[in-house]
């Protein structure tokens, strides 16, 4: 019988994982099956551009995953049962006929739902944009943290005239690049930045004074120590009660995780994420792991790892390899996660990438200007290339599953599933 892996969630984490675990097991072995609302992959860190009118290549999972024995079902997940081991999945719009689940799931009354049940469940339905519950911004604020909130975004965008305001909410790597690209993009529109603190503050002062000449020649109006209280359709109001114009406002003020885990019997923090061990193995449940913004996982110097891709990704290599190890036998590798740079597109034209420590405090040195830029392109594209070639770095056999113990650095026994 087959080991049953299922992995939910598609994005740079969950199609990592499912890739290299097919690159690592048998496939006569073990049955993987990736979750997914759409058919292809989605460039996370690319949405500011999508949002702006700038076509991104497709990457359909059918041709990324092809050959590898990795089954692709499109569907949203609405539950997941760890105790019984089993994903609730509704069928998207256009799905359910394709995947011989019925008509229901084609927009009629009832929709079809369908319960997998697994051996091993990685979960990666990552993180949504967070409103954190202030008055309006769910009714009249844009968001960048998926596709269709890209999308909507761009609609809004191109129907705006010359000259009207945009206020983009959020100083971080999200909200300084969506506020760069729009106003590169639309040099005719009036774009705003609302920080809560000082411009770039976690950079360093050469980081800080290349972000403040960026912003400026683009110009771009920057709020600082601004705290935006209400969101109407045509202006914001700050906590000291300004008012400032926003004929679209774009929220970037962090993320959320997923609600699902939060309604489960896995153990969760305070914010959603699932408490994981250092092999991103549930600590609730064992033959559950979590990667990326997910899981709470500890980095260097007891510092939770932030919301990134460059956070995430690393965690999907580490569950695949733990999954894949305690299934044939093998020791089970724990390779700490640590940060190197930080990686921010201005623009099209510029970039700056902020060298930081192993427990992501920003240090002296930075890139900056068109070379920036470019390291930057390289890597969202690198980014993207290790999703559809996840056994790279990695003993790429496929080694078979056993039904020995496996011996943990602990001292721990692990049944292996056969």
């Amino acid at each position: 019988m087959q080991h049953r892996i299922v992995v939910i969630g598609a994005g740079y984490t969950g199609a990592t994982a499912a890739g290299r675990l097919a690159k690592r097991l048998h496939s006569d072995d073990v049955a993987i099956t990736l979750v997914n609302t759409e058919p292809d992959f989605v460039e996370r860190v690319r949405l500011h551009q999508l949002a702006v009118g700038q076509s991104l290549k497709p990457r359909p999972f059918s041709e990324m995953f092809a050959g590898t024995g990795v089954a692709l079902k499109l569907g949203r997940v609405t539950g997941v049962d760890a105790d019984r081991r089993t994903v609730r999945v509704v069928a998207v719009d256009g799905a359910a006929e394709a995947q011989g689940l019925g008509r229901e799931g084609l927009g009629y009354e009832e929709p079809v739902y369908e319960e997998l049940e697994y051996d091993t469940l990685v979960y990666a339905l990552g993180s949504g944009w967070n409103d954190h519950g202030v008055p309006g911004t769910a009714e009249h604020a844009y968001e960048i943290a998926g596709r269709p909130g890209a999308l909507r975004l761009r609609e809004r965008l191109a129907g705006l005239g010359a000259g009207q305001p945009v206020v983009v909410v959020g100083g971080g790597l999200t909200g300084v690049e969506a506020a760069t690209e729009i106003a590169e993009a639309r040099p005719d529109l009036d774009v705003a930045l609302a920080v809560r603190g000082g411009l770039g503050d976690w950079l360093s002062p050469k980081g800080r004074r290349h972000l403040r000449k960026v912003v400026d020649n683009l110009g771009i109006t920057v709020h600082e120590d601004t705290a935006v209280a209400a969101v109407e359709a045509d202006h914001v109001t700050t906590a000291d009660g300004a008012v400032v114009p926003a004929a679209v406002t774009v929220w970037t003020a962090g993320f959320a995780v997923h609600p699902i885990a939060q309604a489960t019997t896995l153990e969760v923090n305070g914010t959603g994420q699932i408490v994981v061990d250092r092999s991103m193995r549930s600590v609730s449940h064992p033959e559950v792991y979590a990667i990326g913004d997910a899981a709470m996982v500890m980095g260097p110097g007891d510092k939770p790892l932030r919301m990134s891709c460059a956070s995430g990704v690393p965690t999907a290599w580490q569950a695949a390899d733990a999954i894949a190890a305690r299934l044939t036998g093998a020791k089970v590798p724990t390779t700490p996660v640590r940060y190197f740079n930080q990686c921010i597109s201005l623009g099209r034209k510029e970039g700056l990438i902020q060298y930081v420590t192993a427990d992501d405090r920003a240090v002296s040195a930075a890139l900056t200007g068109r070379l920036a830029a470019v390291y930057k392109e390289l890597i969202c594209k690198g980014a993207a290339w290790g999703v559809a070639n996840p056994a790279v770095g990695t003993l790429a056999r496929r080694r078979r599953v056993v039904a020995e113990p496996v011996r943990e650095g602990n001292g721990a026994e692990v049944k292996a599933a056969a």
